[in-house]
């Protein structure tokens, strides 16, 4: 048997099938799928819902209420330095690289003094050229200074002293942020191991990234008010809200976010759809046993709403690699109350796919940045930074999800169009672009959104949407005349 193309287009895109944009990726991929979303909004593509998972969820949040144009535009989300949001590194973290900086510094004064003596000993002789008995006189004063710096009570002790008090910062500077972190756990759980493990364990942040585009989000719904940001259960409510009451007209869409529960052991599915589709939506039964609505789909247009931003931030989480958001389940859930912990799954585009055709769509656009299967003598060069390493196994996984899943999935949608590019030199955590050894110049996060811009006309809108456009025109002139 051979089985389908995973790179092919399925079937012909028609305007009037239900179609879903599903985005899918990780830390700058985001970038990529701004730019693709402003080309299918130019083109006036009709899409009735969006699906995000990894940073994909940010995208779907601003395109479902037509606010994507904040993630595309000049000084826009995608367009402004991310090296302070983007997964940095965690405090703790940073604590203890200046603090072994400073100290592995003072461990070589010794060094840099013996290289100072040769430094004098080489300019006592030039000076003694110009005039005699000048070597002389700077060698005794030298030879006095250093005297002095290695006397007993000078270097020799201040040094190890040094070294031990810098050293001892770093510990209790470790410890009271554990200790911090501790006490802002919204979940009490008992702790087995040391408590600075609580910040040592993953070594990047991504509070920073969810505060980011939360931030941005509030922006959008504020308009020009001067108003102070509410807390996230709030503005998640306001969304939903606003989401809830506007969905069929023109430029707001369903949405469906899906994230993995750590405690619960599955994917978790937010969704906020219209009444269409909304009931067989939630009402399918899972294949573990209970009722989807009650373990793991979560209706956003009902009492749920509040957790919309929560799931979005426990989207952006990076398995392992950044700190594990927190989300409270109602006490009259099926969770009773409980606090899970939420992340991303990279490999969960199948399960993505999966929910967008229970919620109807009978036709799919993926966008994804993750480039094509690797090709002979294309081999990039190994970069052995931590933020390097992780964001290119994060891109070989996106890309084996995506050979994977579309195959499972031709059977559940009358077409599948995929916009992903050829070729891109910057990995997920790259937030302040990356250098394309195949191009020679560098690669910034700007570029990233054109380069989604310009993938998703040449790939979908004009040899697909085009396409479609000129057999529809075909087809009316041959009815008209016959």
């Amino acid at each position: 048997m051979t089985l389908p193309d995973p790179h092919a287009s399925r079937s012909h895109y028609a305007p009037d099938r239900r179609t879903a944009l599903v985005l899918t990726g990780t830390g700058i991929d985001g970038a990529y799928h701004a730019g693709a979303l402003h080309a299918l909004t130019e083109a006036g593509v009709r899409v009735d819902l969006v699906a995000g998972r990894g940073v994909g969820a940010v995208g779907a949040l601003f395109a479902a209420i037509d606010g994507g144009a904040r993630l595309w535009e000049k000084g826009g989300l995608w367009r402004r330095a991310l090296q302070q949001s983007l997964y940095p590194w965690r405090p703790a973290y940073r604590h203890v690289a200046n603090g072994l900086a400073i100290a592995a510094l003072l461990l070589v004064v010794p060094a840099v003094v013996l290289g100072l003596s040769l430094a004098a000993y080489q300019i006592a002789l030039l000076a003694d050229i110009a005039g005699p008995g000048t070597a002389q006189w700077l060698a005794d004063g030298w030879g006095r200074m250093l005297s002095a710096l290695l006397a007993p009570g000078a270097l020799p002790t201040r040094l190890p002293q040094l070294v031990s008090a810098v050293l001892g910062i770093v510990v209790v500077a470790v410890l009271v942020a554990a200790w911090r972190a501790q006490r802002a756990l919204p979940a009490r759980r008992d702790q087995r191991g040391g408590p600075w493990w609580t910040v040592l364990a993953t070594p990047f942040s991504g509070a920073a990234m969810a505060d980011y585009f939360i931030g941005g989000l509030w922006d959008l719904l504020r308009g020009g008010a001067n108003v102070t940001q509410p807390a996230r259960s709030d503005l998640s409510r306001r969304y939903a809200e606003l989401l809830a009451d506007n969905l069929g007209q023109p430029g707001f869409r369903e949405l469906l976010v899906v994230a993995h529960d750590l405690d619960a052991r599955h994917d978790v599915v937010f969704a906020l759809l219209g009444t269409g589709s909304r009931r067989q939506f939630f009402l399918r039964r899972s294949p573990s046993g209970p009722d989807r609505r009650s373990s793991e789909a979560i209706d956003l247009a009902g009492a749920a709403r509040d957790v919309l931003l929560d799931a979005v931030a426990g989207a952006l989480s990076i398995p392992v690699a950044t700190d594990t958001p927190f989300i409270g389940f109602a006490p009259e859930s099926y969770w009773r109350g409980e606090t899970h912990r939420l992340t991303d799954r990279p490999g969960s585009l199948l399960r993505v796919l999966e929910e967008t055709a229970q919620a109807g769509a009978r036709q799919v656009i993926i966008v994804a940045a993750a480039a094509d299967q690797g090709r002979p003598h294309g081999l990039a060069t190994r970069r052995v930074h931590p933020r390097a390493r992780l964001g290119e196994y994060l891109a070989s996984e996106e890309a084996a999800a995506i050979r994977d899943a579309l195959p499972i999935a031709e059977g559940w949608f009358d077409a599948i169009f995929v916009v992903r590019p050829g070729h891109n030199p910057a990995a997920a955590l790259d937030a302040g672009g990356a250098f394309d050894a195949q191009s020679d110049r560098w690669q910034s996060v700007g570029e990233l959104v054109d380069r989604g811009y310009e993938d998703a006309y040449r790939q979908f809108v004009d040899p697909i949407v085009g396409a479609s456009g000129d057999e529809m025109a075909r087809n009316a002139t041959l009815t008209s005349g016959e």
